[in-house]
């Protein structure tokens, strides 16, 4: 999705920020802070969204960069306010922003693209996908997922546009099957090691429904699990977001694949439906969050020059990890990205089924 969000000027930041601190009370306790890293993804393409925050000598603004991913539609444009408002304290260690210290760019060496072998490669994922151990999640239990990651960022101090990067990072989370119950740690999102509820109502007593943007497990089990009914669904559902309906489509896949925890049937025919997008294309070398190499089921974004890879183990077909690389360099504020630039990578370490909150799966049994 798309937030064509216009350059701002510092008298704008504190409306903006009004903006979005008005959005999100209506959003669940919680639910906001567990949506964020996703919500920066509307942030799409520097070149659309070119903006530059002029700050004191001892602060720096600070914005992500994009990351393909299903997001909030109605609170696009206010989070891309709010970021360009954030403040983060500099000092002679770098940025700290939501207790991940900032480091080094993350860089890979950018590896060739082909379609070929493309339709293969994704029916044995898919046939992987379905004969792997995959329990459906009943009432009083919670998906788990476990995973790292790392990002990138682009900040403006006095006016100097460079990039940074947000440390590997441990992230659990935990959802009840109908999305209203859940816990998330996240360092980037809460300081705090015990992190924060996702438990629903709020407040207000309001129960969003759980959609593609934001899934529950037991939305996931009404999707069709036809793939070309199920390809259909998802164009019509994600019209009108991102830079075009074949990356938005490809987008919203990589996001149940690797943020959710689809069920049995649907979880093989996701595959098999990303395997109809145009332009879907085979990187035989491509390395997950930690360091584990496999082969990536990607697409180039042409509008930004960002490549989303879905990385699978070669010889088990499992899902790994994903990460966005720059491929070509954009415009505008965003030309500091130089190709080769990792703008965004995890690694999925334990997605599985527990029967309380904050328990992981060492501790079940």
């Amino acid at each position: 999705m798309n937030a064509d969000t216009p350059r701002q000027n510092p008298a704008e930041w504190d409306e903006s920020a009004q903006l979005f601190s008005r959005t999100a009370r209506d959003l669940p306790t919680g639910r906001h802070q567990f949506h964020r890293e996703r919500l920066m993804a509307q942030i799409h393409d520097m070149q659309q969204a070119e903006r530059t925050a002029t700050a004191a000598p001892e602060k720096a603004r600070r914005f992500r960069l994009p990351r393909p991913a299903i997001v909030l539609p109605a609170l696009a444009a206010a989070v891309a306010a709010a970021v360009v408002a954030g403040n983060t304290m500099s000092g002679g260690g770098g940025v700290r922003d939501g207790g991940v210290a900032t480091g080094p760019v993350l860089t890979t060496k950018i590896g060739a693209a082909t379609t070929k072998g493309v339709p293969q490669l994704l029916d044995q994922i898919s046939l992987a996908a379905a004969d792997a151990s995959h329990p459906a999640v009943e009432p009083g239990q919670y998906v788990y997922i476990e995973s790292k990651m790392a990002d990138s960022f682009i900040k403006s101090v006095n006016g100097k546009v460079s990039l940074g990067s947000h440390a590997l990072h441990r992230r659990q989370v935990w959802q009840s099957p109908d999305g209203t119950k859940g816990w998330l740690i996240d360092p980037t999102v809460d300081d705090s090691p015990e992190g924060e509820t996702l438990s629903l109502p709020d407040e207000q007593g309001n129960t969003p429904e759980a959609t593609l943007n934001a899934p529950s497990y037991d939305s996931l089990a009404k999707l069709p699990t036809d793939p070309d009914k199920l390809l259909a669904k998802i164009y019509k559902e994600t019209e009108g977001h991102g830079t075009s309906p074949d990356q938005e489509a490809f987008t919203t896949i990589g996001d149940l694949v690797g943020q959710s925890y689809p069920p049995a049937k649907l979880y093989s025919a996701l595959f098999k439906a990303a395997a109809k997008i145009p332009g879907v294309v085979v990187v035989q070398d491509a390395v997950d969050a930690v360091g584990r190499h496999g082969v990536a089921v990607a697409r180039l974004d042409e509008a930004g020059g960002l490549r989303e890879e879905w990385i699978f183990d070669k010889k088990t077909h499992v899902f790994l990890g994903e990460r966005s690389v720059q491929v070509r360099r954009s415009s505008g504020d965003a030309a500091v990205i130089e190709p080769g630039t990792v703008t965004f990578t995890s690694a999925v370490l334990n997605r599985a089924i527990v029967d309380g909150i904050k328990q992981t799966p060492s501790q079940a049994g």
